[in-house]
């Protein structure tokens, strides 16, 4: 069977990943320098789809390592509602494979107009949202053919931590960035276990995460229904303690990202508790987890950074479990790559 242009294009992530890394160091810098000579003390987001699920995963490296608030901003209060924001003192971020779609366009503009740096991290260098920003981070991930997203995510997310490790100065988070290709290259030729077969034969499931890990389950639920036509939803683990455990009983499948990071035990204790009521728990980790059926991960030695690099390892999986499915991962029914709103 032919690989498929998803497949193909997500094993390019590790290299996207080095070269994006180094050639936009500058531009790194450059805004944390901003950010301190300007004493800029919000960053806001704007994105849809994967790259706000990039957003998220930004939330919290920008909150954990800076202590600076992270708020996520709806395109639509600029572009449907044309109301003015005030944002002295901010640097608002827009996350965009494209830069092209009208309602991010409109709301850098109105950001811009209420005081806020601009950034734009866009896999475009010469899009809308790319000429207007005062700085410009490009992924550099090269077209994107297949409807998912895939290089493109790892690379916005990639970005979007150093941003966080350059406002923030944490040697953790550097030091794990630094090894993330290697990182995400040794996860070639890894098994996926019985996932695939567990996944298959699912009516649905649950994608879980906490810190970093939740926009990390966020992409990942996205992909199972585009991909697999897999209805799944994504929560944090500790979400999953309140309404939506009444939906888990005997064979019932949770996915979990599962870093090694401060949450490691209480994520741990979540996922025993969801096995004793009968859920098929699927673990993605760079340790081992009791029960969680797939294999171990290679880390980059900063849990934070290490969903990420089980993402590579799901969408590998999510593809095969398409395929099982007898979709086309690259052609979802209802799908076109680039999705303009208002």
């Amino acid at each position: 069977m032919p690989k498929s242009l998803m497949l193909a294009e997500a094993d390019e992530s590790p290299q996207v990943v080095a070269r994006l890394l180094e050639r936009e160091a500058p531009a790194f810098a450059e805004l944390a320098r901003a950010v301190r000579s300007q004493r800029r003390r919000l960053f806001s987001t704007a994105a849809r789809g994967s790259s706000d699920h990039a957003a998220t995963v930004f939330k919290y490296l920008m909150e954990l390592e800076t202590g600076l608030p992270v708020v996520s901003i709806g395109p639509s209060v600029a572009s449907v509602y044309q109301r003015p924001l005030r944002l002295q003192g901010a640097v608002h971020v827009t996350v965009s494979q494209s830069g092209a779609s009208p309602d991010i366009v409109a709301l850098q503009a109105t950001a811009k107009a209420g005081g806020a740096l601009t950034v734009a991290v866009v896999n475009t260098a010469d899009s809308a949202v790319a000429r207007a920003a005062d700085i410009v981070i490009a992924l550099g991930a090269g077209a994107e053919n297949s409807v998912a997203a895939t290089k493109s995510f790892i690379a916005s997310v990639a970005a979007l931590a150093a941003v966080a490790a350059a406002v923030g100065e944490g040697e953790a988070l550097r030091r794990g960035l630094a090894r993330l290709p290697a990182a995400l290259e040794a996860t070639a030729g890894l098994g996926f276990g019985g996932a695939p077969a567990v996944l298959a034969a699912a009516g649905s499931l649950f994608v879980a995460g906490r810190g970093p890990g939740y926009g990390i389950a966020q992409e990942a639920a996205l992909k199972a229904k585009e991909t697999a036509a897999l209805h799944a939803e994504a929560f944090s683990l500790a979400e999953l303690l309140h309404g939506p455990m009444r939906l888990v009983g005997p064979g019932f499948p949770v996915l979990a990202f599962v870093p090694d990071d401060a949450g490691y035990s209480g994520n741990l204790q979540t996922l025993a508790h969801l096995q004793s009521l009968g859920a098929r728990c699927l673990a993605l980790s760079s340790r081992a987890v009791p029960g969680g059926t797939l294999p171990q991960l290679p880390g980059t030695g900063c849990g934070l950074l290490d969903p990420l690099v089980a993402m590579l390892h799901y969408y590998r999986l999510i593809e095969a479990v398409a395929r099982d499915r007898g979709h086309d991962p690259d052609r979802p029914a209802n799908l076109r790559k680039i999705t303009e709103t208002l």
